[in-house]
């Protein structure tokens, strides 16, 4: 293990775009179902809603919070409608797999999305017996990544140190709260970030552009 990573005994992941290369582009048919169900729910046409959809991801983490704060809508409904997408872009990297068998203590995912998503795309990656469990959007009552209690639930749920704990993000902004509260940071910079304003990101500990390679590189050759 890299001397500067002995301390970490909990490894943490963000899902999308961060356990798959973002050229599999599952998030952007996610993100075109939530356009449409913005526009179904409340009649706009299809660049109005993209428009309002993106300013709810901004103003609130993400659309679904938003939608929750400002029309009420149900998050079981809206998560089912948005996550019933094909998933044929995604396929198991073995070097990945291999990476994440052999880092030493706890492994959990932490996502906006909900666990019965995150379980269908572990299974295509061929991860799905690499995580303890998965810390989702319902686990953390609707309070999404950036916000401090999302982190805040997770580490209780999980009886967490932060100062003991590594978390894997392709979202910039999604790091900061992390690191305010001890952990150990790791971008991984593929071009998915949605930022409107960039900052310094003096909050990154580690920027990456591919999580296996990156994994490998840590762990040093096996013996």
């Amino acid at each position: 293990m890299l001397p500067a990573l002995a301390h970490v005994r909990n490894w943490i992941f963000d899902l999308d775009n961060t356990l798959y290369p973002a050229s599999a582009d599952l998030f952007g048919l996610i993100d075109a179902r939530m356009t449409a169900y913005v526009q179904n729910l409340l009649g706009l046409d299809w660049q109005a809603a993209r428009t309002l959809q993106k300013d709810y991801f901004h103003a609130h983490g993400t659309t679904l919070s938003g939608l929750m704060a400002e029309h009420g809508v149900d998050p079981h409904s809206f998560l089912s409608y948005v996550h019933d997408i094909e998933m044929d872009a995604l396929a198991e990297d073995r070097r990945l797999i291999g990476a994440v068998a052999r880092l030493p203590g706890r492994k959990l995912i932490f996502t906006n999305g909900d666990a019965a998503y995150a379980g269908r795309v572990l299974a295509r990656l061929g991860l799905s017996e690499s995580f303890e469990a998965i810390h989702d959007i319902h686990a953390c009552a609707y309070q999404p990544k950036p916000q401090p209690a999302a982190y805040e639930s997770m580490a209780a749920a999980f009886g967490i140190e932060p100062g003991e704990s590594l978390f894997v993000e392709d979202m910039a902004r999604n790091l900061k709260p992390a690191k305010a509260a001890g952990m150990t940071t790791v971008w991984v910079n593929n071009g998915s970030e949605q930022a409107r304003d960039a900052d310094d990101r003096a909050y990154v500990d580690y920027e990456i552009a591919d999580l296996g390679e990156w994994l490998h590189d840590i762990l040093g050759d096996e013996q």
